[in-house]
């Protein structure tokens, strides 16, 4: 993780592309735009055609992708890919956000809020689900930059305010917090805290690390199909977990 080199890269794109265009004008959002410039800093290496799709890094030995959502799209790319050339998918997660609103009509936008909710890297695993099947291939690799991020809506939801439903408008790296890495499956095992005792719930492991327990179940869930943790005796009517012995 490289902070400074983080910072310089975020302050030109943002700087250039509000002098031109304002926020959330790009073609490409914001967020995507810095994680490229940071991961490629040579812009020789991004958007080239590898095996009949656009990779957004290409070094000639390896794939870079960058993926803010909607995971089940990276399915045929992981197809094409995996086979010939190490991948490594970025997912930005939201650290701390503070979040405005913006009117249609008039173009003003309000006060930026902060959320009370801090992400984590257990947030990833809605979309890691969606790939469930790729995550033992040897040639899959996962980073996971969490970011501090200003976060601007557009007043345009069904609901009575319009914030139900609306849509997102551009999201702004504020700063890089951490940088969370799985080169191999065994790296999944920092997930568990450990002083988390066995055998485990899902409602203990949630409170441990301080997720829903719809989250945890899904965490757990992958975990077990990686063989990272396995099922064992029941404690009361849920389901218990251990460390695999591996």
């Amino acid at each position: 993780m490289d902070q400074q080199r983080f910072e310089t890269i975020k302050n030109r794109i943002i700087s250039s592309e509000r002098e031109k265009n304002g926020i959330g004008t790009l073609q490409e959002k914001t967020v995507h735009a810095i994680l490229k410039d940071y991961y490629a800093p040579d812009k020789a290496m991004q958007e080239l055609p590898v095996n009949g799709y656009v990779a957004d890094i290409f070094t000639g030995t390896e794939i870079i992708e960058i993926q803010t959502a909607n995971f089940n799209k990276l399915r045929q790319k992981l197809d094409s890919f995996l086979p010939e050339y190490p991948v490594t998918v970025v997912y930005p997660i939201p650290h701390v956000k503070w979040l405005s609103w913006i009117d249609e009509e008039t173009g003003e936008s309000s006060p930026l809020r902060k959320s009370p909710v801090k992400g984590n890297v257990y947030r990833a695993f809605y979309e890691l689900y969606k790939i469930k099947t790729y995550l033992k291939n040897p040639n899959l690799r996962l980073c996971f930059p969490l970011l501090d991020i200003e976060e601007y809506r557009l007043l345009n939801g069904w609901s009575k305010d319009k914030k139900k439903g609306s849509s997102r408008f551009d999201r702004i790296p504020v700063a890089l917090v951490d940088e969370i890495c799985f080169e191999r499956v065994e790296d999944y095992l920092q997930l568990i805290p450990y002083e988390l005792t066995e055998p485990f719930t899902a409602s203990e492991f949630a409170q441990a690390v301080k997720i829903r327990k719809e989250e945890a179940g899904r965490v757990l869930h992958i975990l077990n199909y990686l063989h990272m943790i396995e099922r064992c005796e029941k404690k009361g009517r849920a389901y218990a977990y251990k460390v695999s012995e591996y």
